[in-house]
């Protein structure tokens, strides 16, 4: 059994995702209904190491919302003493194991979906994460490895055994990266076996598929990745139709560049302007995804440096389009 139930919440959490969900998107999603987020992944030999730019990443979203972070790794003892380091750097509520990042780097280190290989290790390294720290240890993991080892029934429950207090599923294969559909009906069978919530993850790409989404699986959470991008107010949308009330409509584009903005100004203040301003580049396109005629602003954005140039592209945006 878990060590450390996972505390009462919200069901909407915005998925760990490296290069994304840094301290300004995550402020920005919690304030728009994500009742739960998590920093991004952070390796756990790099922590023990005291690795700086790792221990940036480890700041708590604000707001009342719960808040994970999120490490990977493959030795138990080094997973256990880097969960350890997590919670003198932040006010954290629970720690994330990441066994279900597909990128080659990392899974062919023997880390994230590798561990889906591994029952025995991933096992062990739940318990002496949870046996090290004194909140709450959540699973995060895919379906299987590829289409023929598709075990992640057997493997939620191993890891709820081990002392997980929460798992999510990703209703892909590491196989599959990001490509195909998502399998809810694989994580329903999830839902049956396990005793602690579940969270489903992949294809929540709107209200009403998040509506879809928890009726499929019976799942207590819903988790939203790359939909968010560039638009937060996806939160407050599912979290409307989750409790049966009529679904906001998004805000018009004016508004929706203050919002970028205003990201951006806080990514600046965590982590100065030079790095907020290269890495706004790819969150400002976002938040035009399917804008009319934004071809020649993203051109714009594409070379943005200076928070000058932040806020004369979202008044040029403002005056030129709807």
């Amino acid at each position: 059994m878990s060590r450390h139930p996972f505390p009462a919440h919200g069901p909407l959490v915005l998925a760990p995702m490296a290069g994304v969900t840094d301290l300004a998107f995550r402020t920005i999603c919690a304030r728009l209904g994500a009742s739960i987020t998590v920093t991004e992944m952070v390796s756990s030999r790099a922590l023990v190491y005291q690795d700086r730019k790792s221990i940036t990443l480890l700041k708590r979203t604000p707001g009342n919302g719960l808040c994970g972070a999120q490490i990977f790794g493959n030795d138990p003892a080094i997973m256990a003493q880097a969960a350890q380091l997590v919670l003198t750097h932040g006010e954290f509520d629970f720690i994330d194991i990441n066994m279900g990042c597909p990128v080659p780097k990392i899974a062919n280190n023997g880390d994230g979906s590798a561990l889906m290989k591994d029952p025995d290790l991933a096992a062990r390294i739940v318990e002496a994460v949870a046996e090290a720290v004194p909140v709450p240890v959540t699973v995060k993991t895919r379906l299987g490895w590829d289409k023929g080892s598709i075990h992640v029934v057997d493997f939620a429950k191993r890891m709820e055994d081990a002392g997980a207090a929460a798992v999510t599923v990703h209703g892909r294969t590491k196989t599959m990266m990001y490509s195909g559909v998502a399998d809810w009906d694989t994580i329903a069978k999830v839902r049956q076996v396990l005793t602690v919530p579940l969270c489903a993850n992949g294809d929540v790409d709107s209200a009403e598929a998040a509506v879809r989404c928890q009726k499929r699986t019976g799942a207590e959470m819903i988790m939203i990745g790359r939909a968010a991008f560039g638009d937060p107010w996806l939160f407050q949308q599912a979290s409307a139709a989750l409790n049966g009330q009529p679904v906001p409509e998004r805000p018009p584009l004016s508004q929706r560049v203050d919002v970028a903005v205003e990201q951006f100004e806080l990514a600046r203040e965590d982590k100065g302007e030079h790095i907020a301003c290269l890495e706004a580049r790819k969150h400002f396109a976002w938040y035009l995804r399917g804008v009319a005629h934004s071809t020649y602003y993203k051109e714009k954005i594409s070379h943005i440096g200076t928070m000058d140039d932040i806020y004369a592209i979202a008044k040029g945006i403002q005056r030129d389009l709807r």
